[in-house]
């Protein structure tokens, strides 16, 4: 028996593998697809947007030069301050301005090695996550579909034709169409689609008829990627078009021609796919034995490239809560604080989405929302909102905690040796920073936390933090901070044991 089996083989289930594998527990990861490489995985059709936080997780496991390599960047991002944000994103089209993001209203942020923001590839993302994978232990089998499931309190068994796989705990990561929301009985709400999307690349007789770029009409909006013939676009007809058959070159024509308003001509199509802006939440992320992560939990419109983005924040979030309980360590509903945090987290998204969809509406209600968004997006202050939503960086869980820097993803704090705290978390346990100068923690740390005691290039006014594996900060004192508020959150989270010290 597994400890767990993870159900689809993309960046959410592989990175949940890792951090799984990482925390020594034994687990097998089933895919549906037979082989990994897919032109819509590579580079155009697979070009994915990563946030701040994602490229920080990347960080913090020791794969953020694999990364870069494997996306085809070579330079080298400078960490003694923090620089203004390169690429800032958009909201229904609409580009944000970099220089009108005021940095220093950003709240703790603090230089790092892992940039802002990262363009890379479905297929860069998932050939580091294997190769850490398979270095972890984690059994991958592809070319497997799963046809039934069947849990008792102890345990759960996974059916794929001949053969049951039976393990601890099942997670879903199959994606938004997820055999395993629909077979384990989660309930799925949300609201109908306002359009159909279209991906697409296509060989166009005429492409000088077609602007460069996000393009918002009378009739909906099209985007013209930088590779030749990649186009995508939105056509708002309530998502009438049947997904289920393919378009043909017709059809996409003509809907080209409508969105874009020209005659433009399609000569060929090579390769196409539907989307929608449907929004739909599972209304919890665990039925027993179950739990789903990423698309299988929820599901949006592609707006804003935020649905990878928030699977891994998934697969972070659940992990290490995940190994703990497999191990015991994990406290009576403590993976019960997975839906409790993530679930907001989706729903936000959900909304975000939702938001964007109605400003791309062709008609009356749509282009007054534009016009107050633009006007919004003129100012400093407008475009920093938008950024910090876009960027993650504005997600918060509650803690319980007035501090606001507990529930936040840690800044990269540095101390004076020249350490940083992602360098510190490359084993998937939580940390103690102790800048205090008599080392007042050094005691109450368990075997689950690495201590790390010193003064820091720029502490942000604080005497110490204590940090999840996820990242995320699980408490934070000021330099006269309450031992026993530390201990309390120590306890809530890991436990009471020994610690490993690092000075």
């Amino acid at each position: 028996m597994y400890d767990v089996v993870i159900v689809g083989a993309g960046p959410v289930g592989l990175l949940l593998a890792c951090e799984l594998g990482l925390a020594g527990c034994s687990v097998l990861v089933l895919e549906r697809e037979p082989e990994p490489h897919s032109p819509w995985r590579a580079d155009p059709l697979g070009v994915r947007g990563l946030s701040a936080a994602s490229v920080e997780t990347f960080y913090r496991r020791g794969m953020l030069c694999s990364l870069l390599t494997a996306s085809g960047v070579h330079d080298d991002p400078g960490v003694d301050e923090a620089a203004p944000p390169r690429r800032v994103g958009h909201f229904a089209g609409m580009v944000l301005d970099p220089a009108k993001v005021d940095v220093a209203a950003l709240a703790f942020r603090l230089p790092s090695p892992a940039p802002d923001s990262l363009m890379t590839s479905l297929e860069a993302v998932e050939s580091v996550l294997s190769e850490r994978a398979a270095k972890l232990g984690v059994e991958i089998r592809r070319g497997v579909t799963v046809s039934a499931i069947a849990q008792d309190d102890e345990s759960a068994v996974v059916h794929a034709g001949e053969h049951e796989y039976a393990a601890r705990w099942v997670v879903g990561c199959d994606g938004g169409r997820s055999a395993v929301r629909g077979l384990a009985g989660f309930e799925f709400v949300g609201t109908e689609p306002q359009f159909t999307g279209y991906t697409m690349l296509v060989t166009i007789a005429d492409p000088e008829k077609l602007s460069p770029g996000f393009n918002l009409t009378p009739s909906g909006m099209y985007i013209q990627m930088p590779t030749e013939g990649h186009i995508g676009m939105m056509d708002f007809d309530l998502g009438a078009f049947d997904r289920s058959r393919q378009p043909t070159r017709d059809h996409l024509q003509a809907v080209l021609r409508r969105v874009s308003g020209t005659d433009v001509t399609l000569s060929e199509v090579h390769l196409v796919s539907t989307f929608t802006d449907r929004a739909m939440q599972t209304t919890t992320y665990r039925q027993g034995r179950v739990l789903l992560a990423g698309d299988a939990a929820h599901i949006h419109s592609p707006l804003g490239g935020q649905g990878l983005n928030t699977g891994l924040g998934d697969a972070m979030n659940l992990g290490w809560k995940l190994a703990a309980t497999v191990h015991g360590h994990g406290p009576d509903g403590f993976l019960d604080t997975y839906t409790r945090e993530r679930h907001p987290v989706a729903a936000w998204v959900l909304d975000w989405t939702r938001a964007q969809a109605v400003a791309l509406r062709p008609d009356a209600h749509g282009q007054a929302v534009q016009g107050l968004i633009r006007d919004l997006l003129r100012t400093r202050d407008g475009t920093t909102y938008v950024f910090e939503k876009v960027s993650g960086s504005s997600i918060r869980y509650d803690l319980g905690s007035e501090h606001p820097l507990v529930g936040r993803n840690a800044p990269n704090f540095q101390l004076r040796d020249g350490t940083r705290l992602g360098e510190e978390m490359q084993d998937g346990q939580g940390v103690v920073l102790d800048f205090s100068t008599d080392r007042r923690l050094r005691d109450s740390a368990t075997s689950r936390l690495r201590y790390v005691a010193g003064t820091a290039k720029n502490d942000l006014g604080l005497g110490a933090v204590l940090v999840r594996p996820d990242g995320v900060v699980a408490w934070a004192g000021d330099r006269d901070f309450d031992r026993q508020a530390f201990e309390r959150a120590v306890g809530q989270w890991f436990g009471s044991a020994e610690f490993e010290e690092r000075t």
